[in-house]
């Protein structure tokens, strides 16, 4: 399957909340060691429901080469 060029970027400030996790369709977020949620880039489509959701603000969307 071809990647999509857009993918979830999580910032540091993560605070864990788990509502990410909730909204995303593809399964592509999880909360490591409940600390901080990591993307799965593998599975992440850049579709932005885990960006719109989340109340920190620290989630954005950035092309595929750009996440870190």
């Amino acid at each position: 399957m071809k990647l999509s060029p857009k993918i979830a970027s999580i910032g540091s400030e993560c605070v864990a909340c788990g509502c990410c996790m909730a909204v995303c369709p593809r399964d592509a977020v999880h909360v490591a060691s409940g600390i901080i949620a990591h993307v799965d880039v593998e599975k992440c489509v850049g579709c932005g429901k885990c960006a719109k959701t989340c109340p920190a603000a620290v989630i954005t969307i950035v092309e595929r080469g750009a996440a870190g």
